[in-house]
């Protein structure tokens, strides 16, 4: 049961992110350029969160200076990486293809989100 909730919003992610592309493409939209690369931007932005989740839970036992050395180059990459993205891509978009741009990024999250945690699922069941 808990692997076809897990699947229903893979698919319902994916469909929804692909209409929005289908859609840019038959209006000729100026979107149709940005849409595809927002959702690879999205799905990455998605495998790095899980790395870290994953890193963070493995912190459990580490020392103080591993925890905050770790922490620091997280926020040393991250912050200057979040600003230069806001400010040089997103500031100088159209803000008419602004947050359809916006919207496939996070369903590109919540699509590669899904997908780990129903492949993890279906890896759990498999082995019980």
């Amino acid at each position: 049961m808990v692997i076809k909730k897990e699947f229903i919003l893979l698919a319902f992610s994916f469909l929804l992110s692909l209409t929005l592309v289908i859609q840019a493409l038959i209006a000729g939209s100026e979107a149709r350029i940005f849409l595809p690369v927002f959702f690879v931007v999205g799905t990455g932005l998605g495998l790095l969160r899980i790395v870290v989740n994953n890193s963070i839970k493995k912190m459990k036992g580490k020392s103080f200076i591993v925890k905050f050395a770790f922490f620091a180059v997280l926020l040393g990459i991250g912050i200057p990486f979040q600003s230069w993205f806001r400010v040089n891509v997103l500031f100088a978009m159209d803000s008419a293809i602004l947050p359809r741009s916006i919207g496939i990024l996070v369903l590109g999250v919540l699509f590669l989100t899904f997908l780990f945690s129903f492949l993890k699922k279906k890896k759990q069941v498999q082995l019980n």
